[in-house]
């Protein structure tokens, strides 16, 4: 019989009653915090970065205001789609690899059994033990053990098309939203230089907060968004300045 003390070995595990200790893990978050981030990440410097060439080939304030909001319109329709096309892809990876499971089971669950037993030996079970949390766990839901422990797949984790589809195209319209406000507030012929401050702030302030959300640091996090963030500002700019020069 498997007693308390034995069950804390059990992969995700977590003590219950009076003994309860509160760990705050981060693994939860990261499907939506991935397609958030890209996101608004995306909206944030493309159209910024757009805002700053266009800028810099001479174009008047309505010009870059059309450009923005055209910009936006479509990049979000396209991260949409893709994150769609992509995560319903892993979808479909993880709905046929449960099926091919599950026939394994109906088929052999002998083999299952003694697969699943060698898996928790491997993590440091010894042959006893990992016999009897393999044959507890099959009795309770033997595909959903096989599916955690074997495939690496668990419902926090599993992945959401239509959610990321969502959440990277609203996230990539709220990222969008720094520059099209900075070019109706910036002051005339400071149009460009004033959607790219606003833009590397935004930045900042999302790096940080996306790094700290996944547990990460968040100076790191706001120095990794600046760095790319000046890299692409500064490149379109430069090329909007050459375009605007030679027309």
């Amino acid at each position: 019989m498997t007693g308390s003390g034995d069950l804390q070995a059990l992969p995700g595990h977590r003590r219950r009653g009076g003994g309860d200790h509160s760990e705050r893990h981060s693994s939860h978050r990261i499907g939506w915090l991935r397609a958030v981030v890209l996101g608004a990440n995306d909206g944030t410097i493309s159209v910024a970065s757009l805002v700053a060439g266009i800028a810099a080939s001479g174009a008047d304030r309505s010009q870059i205001l059309i450009t923005a909001l055209a910009a936006t319109a479509a990049g979000a329709a396209s991260m949409a789609a893709g994150e769609f096309v992509s995560v319903q892809s892993q979808a479909d990876t993880e709905a046929a690899d449960l099926a091919r499971e599950r026939r394994e089971l109906a088929n052999d669950p002998a083999g299952e059994l003694a697969e699943l037993a060698e898996i928790y030996r491997s993590r440091g079970l010894s042959p006893e033990m990992a016999q009897q949390v393999a044959l507890q766990l099959t009795r309770h839901d033997a595909l959903a053990a096989h599916a955690r422990d074997e495939l690496g797949l668990s419902d926090a984790l599993r992945a959401r098309p239509l959610q990321a589809a969502l959440a990277s195209a609203l996230s990539f319209c709220l990222g969008a939203l720094v520059p099209i406000l900075a070019i109706l507030i910036s002051p005339a012929g400071k149009v460009g230089s004033g959607s790219s401050l606003a833009a590397l702030l935004a930045l900042a302030l999302l790096g940080g907060l996306s790094a700290q959300a996944g547990g990460a640091s968040r100076r790191r996090g706001m120095l990794r968004m600046l760095l790319w963030g000046s890299l692409a500002l500064g490149i379109t700019a430069l090329v909007g300045h050459l375009i605007g020069a030679a027309v």
